[in-house]
């Protein structure tokens, strides 16, 4: 559902880069989208090769430039693996809104179906779904039938640790927050300051910076959620700073 949200954002952003004369490529992964497959069969080992043969159509076709993932929510996941998989062939990378860890991305999805639960007075848990997961079954969530090959893939993944592991490949790193004005007080001459990153997204930075981190630059812009909102919802200064990174 996050990426069917973000599905207007992604193809406006694609339309932008290529008027800068970028070649973008949108992927839907193996199960998703149009691609060929049911979510059910889909595997994070074939979503890599999915975006590893995405990648080597693009620099087939386009001999000399280079080639950067790009992706938002748990794409930035996948980006990341992508990328920290085949460090000599990516020398930059661009995250929107990127998932930190696997595992609280699956306990978020999970929460879907123990609310449905309890709207139909039923009551069930994570801990018991995990359990149900790592015995074998396949869980239907919101209409998606979730594999436990998936979530387990899914659940060992940190952001930290992937990026961690790019030696020195560019990571560019973009969220929408809601604005904030200067010192926590009134902005002058009705000018507002950029909002901050959020409190996890900083911490993993602050951590960063103290190691042989890749160039990691992070940065907020005023904007909503988009990919949470049901009705589709734009974030235009989100789309202004992609720009403005690959102008």
């Amino acid at each position: 559902e996050e990426a069917n949200r973000a599905r207007r954002m992604a193809v406006l952003q694609a339309g932008r880069l290529a008027a800068q004369g970028w070649a973008v490529l949108l992927l839907d992964p193996f199960g998703t989208g149009d691609s060929a497959g049911s979510f059910h069969e889909a595997r994070w080992a074939v979503w890599l090769a999915d975006a590893a043969r995405a990648a080597g159509w693009l620099a087939a076709r386009f001999p000399g430039v280079p080639v950067v993932p790009w992706g938002l929510r748990l794409g930035g996941l996948l980006a990341a693996d992508l990328a920290a998989r085949h460090p000599d062939r990516f020398r930059r990378l661009l995250l929107w809104q990127p998932v930190l860890k696997g595992d609280q991305f699956v306990s978020q999805f999970l929460r879907l179906r123990i609310a449905a639960a309890m709207a139909a007075g039923e009551k069930e848990s994570g801990q018991a779904l995990r359990g149900r997961l790592a015995a074998g079954e396949v869980l239907e969530v919101a209409g998606y039938e979730l594999a436990p090959e998936l979530v387990a893939a899914i659940d060992a993944l940190r952001l930290e640790a992937l990026l961690a592991s790019l030696g020195d490949c560019r990571v560019d790193w973009l969220e929408v927050s809601a604005a904030r004005s200067e010192a926590g007080g009134e902005a002058r001459d009705g000018a507002e300051s950029e909002p901050a990153l959020g409190p996890a997204s900083h911490r993993l930075m602050e951590a960063m910076a103290e190691t042989a981190a890749p160039q990691l630059a992070g940065r907020a812009v005023p904007g909503e959620p988009f990919w949470t909102i049901q009705e589709i919802t734009l974030a235009p200064k989100l789309l202004e700073a992609t720009d403005a990174l690959f102008a």
